[in-house]
């Protein structure tokens, strides 16, 4: 029987615990995540053009993915909280395939990736996007949340997913 792997969030106890990266050296990071929501077509339109009934989506939706990305340390147990240094959100319609992309790019320098802090800077983009249309509509999906690509640390530059599929 192969030997037990272990897990750097568990002590030799089974309890959890935060990774102890004190003796990690900080480097400059950058992590890049994705996601979309596929609606109908005028609803993107009105998203785009700021009709909808609740106002500006995509101001506010950004807002919130930057929020997100700052908040993700008291969001997610054992996360470690890092300096952020610039977080964007790109927001692309995509009218032939009815959807619009989220893109988020976190950068910190840290002992620890932004991996997550991306992550929650899309999720959460995504999530008030859709809020913001609901009144409008309910035919939304929230698809595709994914890491594309992350560097610096001892890994250096990964490109973590390119496809839709795992």
């Amino acid at each position: 029987m192969p030997d037990k792997p272990s897990f750097s969030h568990m002590d030799a106890l089974g309890n959890a615990r935060m990774v102890n990266i004190t003796d990690k050296t900080p480097t400059a990071r950058r992590a890049v995540a994705v996601g979309e929501l596929s609606c109908p077509a005028e609803i993107i339109g009105s998203i785009m053009d700021g009709s909808l009934p609740k106002g500006d989506a995509l101001g506010v939706a950004r807002i919130a993915g930057i929020m997100a990305a700052k908040k993700t340390s008291d969001l997610i147990p054992l996360c470690h909280s890092i300096p952020l240094t610039g977080v964007t959100i790109e927001i692309t319609p995509d009218l032939n395939e009815n959807r619009i992309t989220v893109q988020a790019e976190v950068l910190t320098v840290s002992r620890t990736g932004a991996e997550m802090e991306a992550l929650a800077a899309v999720s959460i983009t995504l999530l008030t996007l859709y809020d913001m249309a609901k009144s409008a509509t309910r035919n939304m999906h929230i698809r595709n949340i994914r890491l594309v690509s992350k560097e610096g640390g001892k890994s250096g530059k990964i490109v973590v997913s390119q496809a839709d599929s795992c």
